[in-house]
This record gives C-alpha cells, structure tokens and sequence, in this order.
C-alpha cells in the first residue's frame, strides 16, 4: 500500500471512531432508543451525507457500538487470563470483567444487546456487522482458550468435550444475568434479591460447575 493510500486508510478509520464516539455519547444523553442519524451528524459535526458513507443506516451504525463493545471487552478477558493462573481463575475473572464492563459502559453493552439480537445472512452482512462478528469470534477464543487451560492444568473437569460449546453457553448465562440484573432491578428488589448478590451467586454456579 502506498504513503497516500495508507494516509487516506488512517484517515478513515479516524473519523470513523470520531462517528462511533458521538453516537456513544449521545446514546449516553437520549437512549439507543430515541438515538436518531441526525443526532449523530450534529454531535460529530458532519453532515447527513458524510455520515452515511460510513454507516448505511441507524443499524450498521449499532453493529459499530457493538464491534466497540466487543473490542474492549476482548482486551479486558486477555487483562483478566493474564492476572490469574488457572484456567477456573481466568474464566471467573472474565466474567466479572463482563459484568464490571457493563456497568461502566452501558450504552456499549445495550448495543451489544441488540445487535446479538440480530439473525442476519452472513453473507449479507454489512462492514460494520462483518467487524463485529470478527470482535466476537476474538472474544470466544479467548473464553475457549481459558477453559482449555483449565482442562490442562486440571482446575476445569477434563469431561468438557467441547470448549467452544461450554464457552457460547458461559457468554449466553452471563449475558442473560446481566441483562436481569439491569431490566428487572425493581423486581429484584421487591424479592430482596440485590444485582450483586444475583451476580455473585451466578459467578459461584459456573465456578461449581466448572470444577474439576
């Protein structure tokens, strides 16, 4: 690739982060619900035109909240695998990671939560949505690459035949727990159950489960 060519690369991939900025920070202001283009154009100071040549629309433009999303937290599970020794230790810690993620950026899990929502042809998938799909396969590898190591080092039960199954089914259950613990809080309540305790209980169940 040339000087000029990488120059126009780098250039694009700048304003397109300075696009997924804005709509994060005016989905922190209004909710993804209410979250128009046109809110995105204004914050990010282009025009409607400009901001579709990045994104097609209010949905590719999720798929870039949600690629965010997955990004950081691949880079919080590889902080998490590298802070603990066994296998067990990793994965729990991973968890914790996602859930202290949601917590500090909401408006990233909620599109995350949408856009997983999404059952679209893969062969139709848009940039945005081939990224984020790229995010989550880093994101699984790193869970599978954890209960492998437990497997090895003898901390998770050597009868798990398949990492990757066990790995989708840890993300599933945790995504779940989070998403009560964030739209059903006022309920929660009403039984006495707090988020922390849901989360620490749920924690605990993989933790038992996974032992070997």
């Amino acid at each position: 690739m040339s000087y000029i060519a990488e120059r126009r690369q780098e250039e694009k991939e700048r304003r397109r982060a300075e696009i997924v900025d804005a709509a994060e920070a005016a989905g922190r202001e209004v909710g993804l619900d209410a979250l128009t283009m046109d809110d995105v154009a204004r914050r990010a100071r282009l025009s409607r035109a400009l901001l579709y040549v990045y994104f097609q629309d209010r949905s590719d433009l999720m798929f870039g909240l949600a690629e965010r999303a997955m990004n950081m937290l691949h880079a919080r599970f590889v902080e998490a695998a590298e802070r603990n020794r066994t296998g067990l230790e990793q994965v729990s810690a991973m968890g914790r990671a996602y859930v202290a993620f949601s917590q500090e950026f909401p408006t990233l899990f909620d599109a995350l939560a949408r856009c997983e929502l999404e059952s679209n042809d893969p062969s139709e998938f848009s940039p945005s949505e081939q990224a984020c799909a790229a995010g989550g396969d880093k994101l699984q590898a790193a869970l599978v690459a954890s209960i492998e190591n437990g497997i090895r080092d003898g901390s998770i039960r050597g009868d798990i035949t398949s990492p990757l199954l066990m790995s989708v089914t840890l993300w599933g259950f945790m995504h779940g727990i989070i998403q009560l613990t964030t739209t059903k809080a006022h309920a929660l309540t009403h039984h006495g159950v707090t988020a922390r305790a849901l989360i620490d209980h749920a924690i605990s169940m993989i933790t038992r489960d996974l032992k070997a």
